[in-house]
């Protein structure tokens, strides 16, 4: 049987490390050409390596997802290495809790610019193409947090709820090409973002770290945190031929956290 993915080319916005970095190996597990894109360009270089180290094909792009400049030169780039551009998994986020009241406007403007303006960048930079091949599929990491608010972190929340919506109008918009257009809302991915929100949830309760994340895991019916291969899993299946008649759904892999 041929692997899932073979021939198919997909980039992972904010794959240097994290859950972005679990997707891009999963993607190319299961037969993908994987591009890394991250702003860190030392990450890039460390994460194709690595790939490369266990057989995955990967090309890497230093790249801005809030710059409308720098998602057409990583587009460009990657269409002169590989020829094409099936997969865009838009990963790259930012996370943190404080309370409405005490928020800036930078911190505002941050995560709505990395979190969901950098969605709405990066997928004009391949819709063009994939329109033109006459397939392709966008995937969009939301989260459990895109489907219910949580305290203090309203523009989290609005980030990541708008992916969503931007996701199922696109979903219409490129419906006649054969573009789908999905997102996925990973649960609790103890990444380096989660040690963060860890330690915010650890001073404000008084406890230690493990002891919050021991709280957080309660909170999940099948009892377990998600893994960065998971959300990894659930975009290979997305991405794949086996999702054909699937889009504009937003997917929630979170072990039954958000039931919605």
């Amino acid at each position: 049987m041929e692997p899932l993915l073979k021939d198919q080319v997909a980039i992972v916005t904010g794959s240097g490390g994290g859950i972005g970095a679990g997707i891009a190996e999963a993607l190319g597990g299961f037969g993908a050409k994987v591009v890394i894109t991250d702003i860190d360009e030392t990450k890039v270089k460390s994460r194709v390596d690595h790939l490369a180290s266990v057989g995955i094909t990967a090309f890497g792009v230093q790249h801005d997802v809030t710059s409308s400049e720098s998602g057409a030169a990583m587009a460009e780039a990657v269409v002169a290495e590989f020829g094409q551009i099936d997969v865009l998994v838009n990963n790259a986020g930012i996370s943190g809790r404080v309370p409405l009241i005490e928020m800036t406007d930078q911190e505002w403007d941050a995560m709505i610019n990395v979190n969901l303006t950098g969605v709405q960048r990066t997928s004009r930079a391949v819709a063009s193409l994939m329109k033109a091949q006459g397939h392709g599929s966008i995937i969009s990491i939301s989260s459990v947090a895109g489907r219910s608010g949580k305290k203090n972190m309203t523009h989290y929340c609005a980030s990541k709820f708008g992916v969503i919506g931007f996701s199922q109008s696109l979903a219409l918009e490129l419906a006649a090409d054969n573009v789908r257009v999905n997102a996925i809302c990973p649960g609790i991915v103890r990444t380096q973002m989660w040690e963060v929100e860890l330690a915010e949830i650890s001073e404000a309760k008084n406890i230690t770290i493990e002891e919050a994340w021991t709280q957080t895991l309660a909170g999940i019916p099948l009892l377990r945190p998600q893994l960065p291969e998971d959300i990894g899993a659930a975009a290979a299946f997305l991405a794949s031929p086996l999702a054909k008649n699937i889009t504009g759904q937003a997917l929630n892999v979170d072990g039954g956290f958000e039931m919605s």
